[in-house]
């Protein structure tokens, strides 16, 4: 009978401590995401801030234009928007060329991500570019990776073991992000006798490596604000349908905020 070495029992015996020690860690870890993020954290934050000034009800007419080029096409803000803008005595109109504003957002992005992404979002500004949706939430159960692991067969069972519990314990907890970034415009009437001038400048892409500059001038009886909200709800286990509601209601609550 062929003996087994001692150290190689040694080696197993590590493996297998470091494998409860790991799985202990993980379950920490994972208690500790499902403790603190259980309730749900909405946040809704601004680019620019916007001063509008006070007009009597006379003027309270405005024109309400949302577009939604997300993928989540389920995802509406008009309704309740135009219900709170009513609630603030504002009457909506179908007719740009009645009112007094025109409030136009268009919802750019609904996606899984992460506070990084949604801080780079929102300091882009209006028209800024957005990172790539990035699931947020590391994988739990990596604190101790590698740590328990002995030389030899100890090494590789180790790392068997550290791989599959790492992915059993990402697959039961994660800390879950969802981010809607939406540019805003805002249009008022200028009062009378003040004429406002625009003037807008584009660089247009020419086939590969090449830009064509444009610009125009234009008078006109408007005058134009742009900025960007960036709302994110985070919750341990976070789905979708749980997330639009609050996000719908925090997106409504900072546009209606505006006047």
């Amino acid at each position: 009978m062929k003996e087994v070495s001692s150290s190689s029992s040694y080696a197993v015996l590590r493996v297998a401590v470091g494998g409860l020690a790991l799985l202990f860690l993980s379950g920490c870890a994972a208690t500790e995401i499902m403790i603190s993020k259980r309730n749900l954290d909405v946040q809704t934050q601004m680019s620019e801030t916007v001063f509008l000034d006070p007009v009597g009800p006379e003027k309270k007419i405005m024109h309400i234009q949302i577009r939604n080029t997300s993928d989540k096409d389920n995802f509406d803000i008009e309704g309740p928007l135009k219900e709170a803008m009513k609630k603030k005595g504002y009457r909506i109109t179908e007719d740009p060329n009645k009112a007094y504003y025109r409030l136009q957002a268009n919802v750019l992005s609904v996606v899984k991500s992460d506070p990084t992404a949604a801080q780079a979002a929102l300091h882009a500004g209006y028209g800024g570019a957005i990172l790539g949706g990035a699931v947020a939430g590391a994988v739990i159960g990596g604190a101790a990776s590698g740590s328990y692991a002995g030389a030899g067969i100890g090494a590789g069972v180790g790392g068997l073991f550290a791989g599959a519990l790492e992915t059993v314990t990402g697959a039961y907890v994660k800390d879950v992000l969802f981010m809607v970034v939406t540019d805003i415009q805002l249009v008022e009437k200028a009062p009378e006798g003040v004429i406002v001038r625009q003037d807008s400048q584009q660089s247009l892409k020419q086939g590969i490596g090449g830009t064509s500059q444009q610009s125009s001038s234009e008078v006109t009886k408007f005058k134009k604000y742009r900025t960007r909200v960036v709302s994110t709800a985070n919750k341990a286990q976070l789905e979708y349908e749980e997330a639009a509601p609050a996000l719908t209601q925090g997106l409504t609550k900072s546009l209606s905020g505006l006047f």
